[in-house]
Parts: C-alpha cells; structure tokens; sequence
C-alpha cells in the first residue's frame, strides 16, 4: 500500500484528537524532528504530542484510514536513524509520557511511563535503595521508550545484562490502533509467546510503547572504579579477556584507545594521560569485603599482564570524573573531523585482541582516522571513521573500510550492532548477518502487526 502525505484536512482531524496546541505543521517546527544523532534528515508532514494510549490508538486508526507514516520518537538520541521518517508522515513524540507512576518496593519494580529520561529514573529508585542497571551513555537524556526499542546496553551490561533482561512488561498500541498489555509483574511468567522480548528492539516498527513495568535489583553496598594505563593497545585488549577467563567480573570494563583519550582531555581538560596507547575503566560493586577484594585481584593481573599503572578513584567525584570523561567521547570526537561514521559492533570477548589489530592495520592503509572505544567486558566495540563526507574520496574509503570491517566482525563470531539498532544507517548491511529464509520472517512478522504497513516505515529492510 502507498502511504500518502497529510492533508490539511487530515491534519484537522489529528488537531480534533490531540488538540491544536499539541501538534505542528510548521515547518520550523517539523525540521525540529527532521533528524536523530546521525544528522540524517527527513521532513515530516507534521508533529504531534500526544498525553495517553487513547490519543495514540485514536492516530493510528486514522493513519490506517488515510494511508500515512507514523513515526515514534523518543528524544532523538538514537544512533541508527530509527526516528528519522523517512517516509514524511507524523512524528509522534513521547516526551508527555513522563510519569513515574510507581516505585514498588516490595516487589523491586517500577512502574514508569516510556518519555521518563533514564537518567532521572535512575536518580529515583537509587534513592529508595534500588538500582536500575541499563545506562547507555546517552543516559542523561535518552528515554526509556527508546532505550527499549533499541534495546540499549551500556558499561554495566558485561555484568548486569541490557535493556531487555529488565523489561517484565509493558502497554502497547499496535499499529492498527488496537491496546494490549504484555509480559508480568511477577519475576516468572511462560504463559504464550514472550511478546514483550519480541517488541524490546523493535526500533518502533511493531508498535508504540506507552508504559512499561521494569524490574530493579537492590542497590549495590559498595563500588570501586579502577583505570589501568598501558603502552599497547593490544595488552589492554588481552587483559579484558584475561579478567573474565580468571572468573572475576567486573560489573564494568571500559575501554579507550590513544585517539579517544586525546580528544576527551583536549575537550574536557580532565588529566587523562595522553601518551598512553589505552586505558581501562573497570569498576567492580558488591559488599564492602567483595569489592576490596575484586580490586585488589584485578589491580594484580592487570600489572602481572603488562599495564603501565593501575589507579583507583579514591572519592565518588573522582569517579564520576572519570565517567563523564567517558561518556563525552563521542561529542569530542568531533575535533577530529565534521563528520563521523559510527558503529557498534560486537566480538566475542576473546576476539577483541584480534578486532583491535584489524581496526589499527585499516586505518594504517587506509590513512582514515579511526577510533575505537567501548565495552570491553562485553565485546561492544565502537568503532568511529572520522571525516568530511564531502571529501567523495574518504567518504568512498571509509565505506569500504566499515564493509570489510563487518565482514570480519561475522568471521570473528559477532554480530554488526550491540545496542545502536539497525534503523537506517545499516540497512542495506542487515542481510549480511540475518539469512534470507529469517529476514522474510521478521517481514511475515511485520505484516501480522501492521498490515498497512503505516508504523516506522523503511526501519531494517522492513516495508
């Protein structure tokens, strides 16, 4: 079916839903939501701010009716294009969808609606004695709703476990403007299939998330964070395999390479030693007597394995310094060049020594500026090209170098995104890992949740 622009007379009816304050078919307005954090840009026909699940089902019911895109949006920080509407439409924002409903002690649960910033609800439960582990960097201003549909990860994942493992349930309004409740409030529940695991990483192309009920754990009593410094990239690669074949783990192994280190100092001004060729960030929690324990154990291997010096934050500031220098990386970035290719692959961890060689002999024979950080402990490398795309070139290079680097990816046993999504930006890639006889099924799939194929059109190779 061909989807259709919004007419003024459609886009009166959307107003008789939502109200004319809550929605924009100025063009200033629309550019706003044109565009994600891979600056790839599509205009919509308009915007729209809805409050419930109502308004919402009460859209797509229309979108159905007048054959045209509905797009959802959480706060535009995902990195795969998975927000940009392709295909005009509207762009539904969830940022109304605000509300933490309930923190469930009892139980260790919350009840939360999607357009809640992870970060903030973090700050909440931490403060009644709970902890929610997922925390993508962009976790100061990304959204719920988002993190699940991309399923996002983060330093505590190599521990922990990603967006996924937290999500017992939610409320969706599918495509067809129908509202279904999936999943448990309870920590077991095998009755049917697990629509919940289906919809988490979705990117918005099965249905719009509108509440979500999310386990907790308890806080951990104590955390120390360590970095080591080494002289070879290599080393540091080979130490992360090291720690987990010795049975420790960390809840976090972070890594930056000599190009990543230098950008953040000359951006941020933290004392990160620029002469090292990379450095860890590993930080262990638990009880008290654990932590001291796990520290002193790693301090040693990591010495016994060649780092230049293993230092441990000696305040919660300075640990948060650290951290804030790490999740500035990807916006310090931009010193190097205009432009940046951005990719989060993922290697079995024993694997990671050989993905480090691969990526510095490339950028060797290519003369591309590349640079590589990430999660360690879990194998989720973010490998970055940095250039200027109007350069045809590069631009051509760094094609080249990203397609032989997920061909080698696949060769390792990974997979081409951790927690990025496949949006837009890798589309054309996702044959390369998922079988023809599996892609038409994810179609099937697809049809059976939206037949009008009208929700997040032109999302992973999906009509």
């Amino acid at each position: 079916m061909t989807l259709k622009p919004i007419t003024p007379q459609v886009f009166k009816q959307i107003q008789r839903i939502i109200g004319k304050d809550n929605c924009s078919r100025e063009k200033e307005d629309r550019l706003c939501y044109a565009f994600d954090a891979t600056k790839q840009e599509s205009l919509p026909d308009a915007v729209a701010f809805p409050e419930n699940s109502d308004q919402i089902s009460r859209i797509l019911m229309l979108a159905n009716a007048h054959n045209f895109a509905v797009i959802p949006r959480g706060a535009g920080s995902g990195m795969s294009g998975g927000a940009v509407p392709v295909a005009g439409g509207l762009v539904v924002v969830m940022t109304r969808f605000n509300r933490i409903v309930e923190i469930d002690t009892d139980n260790l649960i919350v009840h939360v609606e999607p357009g809640v910033v992870t970060g903030v609800l973090q700050k909440a439960v931490s403060e009644k004695g709970l902890f929610y582990p997922p925390d993508p960097s962009s976790s100061e201003y990304s959204t719920l709703g988002g993190n699940v549909a991309e399923c996002a990860g983060g330093p505590k994942a190599v521990k922990y476990g990603v967006t996924r493992d937290y999500v017992l349930g939610m409320e969706v309004v599918l495509p067809t403007g129908e509202i279904i409740q999936t999943g448990v409030r309870t920590a077991k529940g095998v009755v049917g299939y697990d629509l919940t695991r289906l919809l988490t990483g979705s990117e918005g192309t099965l249905g719009i998330i509108t509440k979500l009920t999310l386990r907790l754990l308890p806080l951990p009593e104590a955390v120390k964070t360590l970095t080591a410094l080494y002289d070879r990239m290599g080393t540091a690669a080979e130490t992360v395999s090291e720690i987990i074949r010795r049975g420790i783990i960390p809840r976090t192994i972070e890594f930056m390479d000599n190009a990543s280190i230098r950008c953040v100092e000359n951006y941020l001004n933290a004392g990160l030693p620029k002469d090292v060729a990379a450095m860890l960030i590993i930080e262990v929690d638990g009880s008290a007597e654990t932590v001291r324990e796990a520290a002193e154990a790693i301090q040693s291997l990591c010495m016994e394995l060649g780092a230049r010096r293993v230092d441990s934050a000696e305040s919660p500031e300075a640990a948060a310094q650290l951290w804030q220098a790490r999740k500035s990386i990807s916006p310090a970035l931009y010193s190097l060049a205009p432009d940046k290719i951005n990719e989060d692959i993922v290697v079995p961890r024993s694997r990671i020594p050989d993905m480090v060689r691969k990526i510095n002999a490339l950028s060797q024979s290519t003369g591309l500026t590349m640079v590589s950080f990430g999660h360690a402990g879990d194998g989720n490398i973010h490998f970055n090209i940095m250039l200027d795309k109007k350069d045809a070139a590069a631009l051509e290079k760094a094609n080249s170098a990203v397609e032989e680097i997920f061909d080698y990816t696949l060769a390792l046993g990974g997979t081409l995104s951790g927690e990025h999504g496949i949006g837009i930006s890798k589309a054309k890639y996702m044959d390369k890992e998922i079988p023809p006889n599996l892609l038409d099924l994810m179609k099937r799939i697809k049809k059976a949740f939206d037949p009008a194929g009208i929700l997040n059109p032109g999302k992973m190779q999906l009509p």
